[in-house]
This record gives C-alpha cells, sequence and structure tokens, in this order.
C-alpha cells in the first residue's frame, strides 16, 4: 500500500535499504562481534544459538504455518537470557508472531505482530516497521511457494511496552510536530516508487563491500 515512506525517517532513504536489507537478509551479520554490535536481528531470527546447535525460527513458522494456517504457535523470539539480561544494549524487538486467516476479499493473507520492549518512537520505529513488513511480505511468499496457493500480506501489529522519545532530539521532534499542522499527508510522505533510485544506489554500494574487486 502506498505511500509507504515517511519524509521524516531519520536516515537517507540509501540507509532505509541498506537497513532493510540487514534485517531481510542480513548482509552485516558478519559485523556481530564487531563494528559494536552484538547481535543482529536476522541472526537471532534466523541462526538462533541454542545448546544444540543454531535454529533458523523463521524456517519454523514457514513449516508450522503450511502445516496449520491457525496454529498458534508460528513465532520467533529475540531474547537470549544468558546474553541479553546483563548487557548494556539488548534487542528492542522481542518478538513476533504469524497466523494465515482467509480475507473475505483478498483470499489468504499472512497477519503479523511484533512486541518491542523498547522503541524509539521518531528515530527508529519507522525503520523498523519497514524492514519487518517487507519480512512478512518474503514469509507470505515462501509459504505460497510451499502450499501452492496464492498467500498475500495482511494487517501488521506492533505492540511496544515502552514507546518514548529522547531529550537530545526534543527540539526536532517539535519541528516535526508542525510540519503536521503544516504539510498534508502527501507532502509528508513519499511513493517507493520516488525512493527506488536511492535504493539502487544502496544496492551497488552493497555489493561492492561484498565484492570489492569488482
Amino acid at each position: 500500500m502506498e505511500p509507504r515512506i515517511h519524509r521524516a525517517l531519520p536516515t537517507g532513504l540509501d540507509e532505509l535499504e541498506v537497513y532493510r536489507q540487514e534485517v531481510v537478509l542480513g548482509i552485516h551479520n558478519h559485523w556481530i562481534g564487531g563494528h559494536g554490535w552484538s547481535y543482529s536481528y536476522h541472526d537471532r531470527l534466523f541462526n538462533y544459538g541454542t545448546s544444540g546447535g543454531h535454529l533458523d525460527q523463521m524456517q519454523k513458522v514457514i513449516d508450522n504455518l503450511t502445516d496449520c494456517f491457525y496454529t498458534r504457535r508460528a513465532q520467533a523470539i529475540t531474547w537470549d537470557p544468558e546474553l541479553d539480561a546483563a548487557h548494556h544494549e539488548p534487542p528492542c524487538l522481542q518478538r513476533m508472531w504469524f497466523r494465515i486467516i482467509e480475507d473475505p476479499k483478498k483470499g489468504l493473507v499472512l497477519n503479523m505482530n511484533t512486541h518491542w520492549r523498547s522503541r524509539d518512537a521518531f528515530k527508529a520505529a519507522f525503520m523498523n516497521i519497514y524492514a519487518l513488513t517487507d519480512l512478512q511480505k518474503v514469509m507470505a511468499q515462501k509459504i505460497s511457494a510451499k502450499i501452492g496457493k496464492d498467500v498475500g500480506v495482511g494487517r501488521y501489529a506492533d505492540i511496544a511496552d515502552s514507546y518514548h522519545i529522547y531529550g537530545s532530539y526534543f527540539d526536532q521532534f517539535k519541528g516535526f510536530l508542525e510540519t503536521l499542522k503544516t504539510k498534508t499527508f502527501e507532502q509528508r510522505t513519499y511513493e517507493t516508487s520516488f525512493a527506488e533510485p536511492f535504493f539502487e544506489e544502496a544496492r551497488k554500494r552493497i555489493a561492492k563491500e561484498n565484492n570489492p574487486l569488482k
């Protein structure tokens, strides 16, 4: 559904594409343990560490929903108590939950809930939602391919225990609030088609990072 992108995002449009790929594709998972990263959402969701090795939780979600559309067990977590309970920057995203329903107008759709312990409403929430709803689309496509039926993207629900802003950028946030009075919704958003050239530049940069000799 368009327009999908808010103009008040905290970074450039090219960095939005980088972040999307970090979450959906894990392009910077190799930064874990360096670059100041102790985890990535992609690594926790697709490569969760257990006593017996590593677990692809998202594949388990796909398998569970393929077996039973209405299962209540199609979920994935990020929290690792052994690593996160005492860490100064543990994951904000805690859990994702999925279910397939039959929409009277759209047919089969994949609904998704995300649960957050803490959320920067101004600097983080939009980029989180943008990337995770893209992951929702990817999950729907994979389920569709597995069951041989079309599965669309359903509704997205976002639950945060603490949804806050910080005093360090409060003046900037006040400026953003003023735009709600002076600009229309269309003036405060971008269509994806407008952002696509910036996304393409980001993809080229990522490809060059991965293949520096090219």
